[in-house]
């Protein structure tokens, strides 16, 4: 229990910025108060409509969060971790402690507004504050904007802004690592376990937080090539906040531009979501709803078990099974392929990624899969069909790739789903006939 339950508390509830270091919105909590409480809530809302109990990311949060408990521990501090939903569990804290304030670090995603909004309110009602900061990016919201107010949505002249705008300020650091002494100081909180929550552990496949330095010099040489080590390996990192945007984007700087890209992307697409929130159900391109989809269920189980025929579409689709994974380059590939070759719905193979991926964040996941159906902003032109074949040849062309997930590869190993030529016709087509009034 608490040693001292009536002190004024300010809660600190980390989300997607789990760790102590560099973390805006712990550093503000821990400059204003010696008794921040750190808390965490595994969100009943979300858990309630994971299926699969072995779901990686429920383990991979769950890992880093005993690691937090175990250093707060060794400083005479503690986190609060309870299962619920939300607004229940900041109601049940508030009960037991009397807590001044409830500081976090802001969330873009249409529900985690919704969720914020309402827990502010009750908050205020209870005469607490509710502030939150900005921690995990380097610019939100309406922060890059252009001349006549309006937002951009075309990558390219964002990113020349960005990068305009970046400033030594924008990269300060928040050493929440110099303060942790202001945590309230309390006998160690119960960690609740996989089985607690309802989960089975799973090990997860990318736990490193290396920057591995030598990969990010040669990023621009090495990241179309799923079979090899050419990319950072960060993007869980990243969608959990492991580790800072700010340390990261200052190492992008001084070693590779193609790499600072890659994050400034990230960027694009939640600044899409945050200013068109209907791009989560609805195209970008709203004529593009227009699209007769086959909509084929077989064909889709085939695309989702890795067995359409086309050897790296399945190499992708098996390795993200496996691993909750897959290269960035043979993610375009494979959703190319549902959605011009078979002429599948978008949304089918979005959700499937958001069941499967471990690095999942919607603002990337939606845009990248409107980006390859040709509907999102600046998006592939629909006529861009990725020839599987072609793709191989150029990415993975002694198939070290395709053997890997695919033992027992042979040039006829399953007979392909739909012939390439007769696809890619039938997809302009269908596109053509759909677009056929603007385009």
């Amino acid at each position: 229990m608490p040693t001292h339950p009536n002190n004024n508390i300010i809660l600190f509830w980390f989300r997607r910025d789990l760790r102590f270091h560099d973390n805006h919105g712990l550093y503000e909590a821990l400059k204003k108060s010696t008794a921040v409480l750190p808390i965490f809530i595994f969100d009943d809302t979300i858990l309630g409509k994971l299926s699969n109990k072995k779901d990686k990311r429920v383990s991979f949060i769950h890992q880093k969060i005993t690691q937090l408990q175990e250093h707060f521990n060794t400083l005479g501090s503690s986190m609060y971790i309870l299962k619920d939903d939300p607004l229940n569990a900041i109601k049940t804290i508030c009960e037991k402690y009397k807590v001044t304030e409830v500081i976090t670090n802001h969330d873009y995603e249409p529900k985690a507004i919704h969720r914020d909004l309402a827990i502010s309110n009750w908050l205020q009602s209870q005469n607490i504050l509710f502030t939150s900061y900005k921690d995990q990016v380097i610019f939100e919201k309406s922060e890059i904007m252009k001349a006549d107010g309006n937002p951009y949505t075309i990558f390219t002249p964002y990113s020349k802004i960005w990068k305009q705008h970046l400033n030594a300020a924008k990269l300060q650091e928040f050493p929440s690592e110099n303060l942790l002494h202001h945590l309230y100081k309390t006998q160690p909180f119960h960690t609740p376990t996989l089985a607690e929550i309802g989960f089975e552990n799973t090990a997860t496949t990318t736990s490193t937080e290396f920057v591995n330095t030598a990969t990010i010099q040669h990023y621009h040489l090495t990241r179309n090539f799923p079979a090899i080590h050419g990319t950072s390996q960060l993007s869980v990192q990243l969608r959990f906040g492991t580790l800072s945007i700010r340390s990261l984007v200052k190492t992008a700087l001084s070693l590779n531009e193609t790499w600072l890209n890659e994050l400034i992307w990230r960027e694009f697409f939640m600044m899409i979501l945050f200013q068109f929130p209907h791009v989560v159900k609805n195209s970008f391109k709203k004529k593009y709803d227009r699209i007769q989809w086959r909509n084929n269920e077989a064909e889709f189980k085939k695309w989702c078990a890795g067995e359409t025929g086309y050897a790296i579409v399945d190499a992708g689709m098996r390795e993200l099974n496996q691993t909750g994974l897959m290269h960035n380059r043979v993610r375009m590939v494979v959703a190319s392929f549902l959605t011009k070759h078979l002429l599948i719905d978008w949304r089918w193979g979005e959700a499937y990624f958001a069941e499967k991926l471990l690095d999942y964040e919607l603002s990337s996941n939606n845009g990248n899969w409107q980006w390859s159906a040709g509907s999102g902003c600046d998006s592939a032109p629909y006529f861009r069909i990725f020839n599987p074949a072609e793709q191989t040849k150029k990415f993975d062309a002694d198939l070290v790739y395709i053997k890997k997930w695919i033992p027992n590869y042979h040039p006829n190993y399953l007979p392909p789903i739909v012939e390439h030529t007769f696809a890619r016709n039938r997809a302009l087509d269908t596109y053509k006939q759909a677009l056929l009034n603007d385009e």
